[in-house]
């Protein structure tokens, strides 16, 4: 089953619930997708 939760705040991409599993990251109030998140995590490094 998947089901839209939210769009990506950096790029807007559709962020799904799939099988109970989200499919992106929620994290201080904001919801992005793994490709963001990821990119934001390695300019951090």
């Amino acid at each position: 089953m998947r089901e839209l939760v939210g769009r990506c705040s950096k790029c807007g991409k559709n962020v799904y619930c799939e099988d109970g599993f989200l499919n992106g990251i929620y994290e201080d109030n904001q919801l992005y997708c793994n490709d963001c998140y990821e990119r934001a995590e390695d300019q951090e490094k």
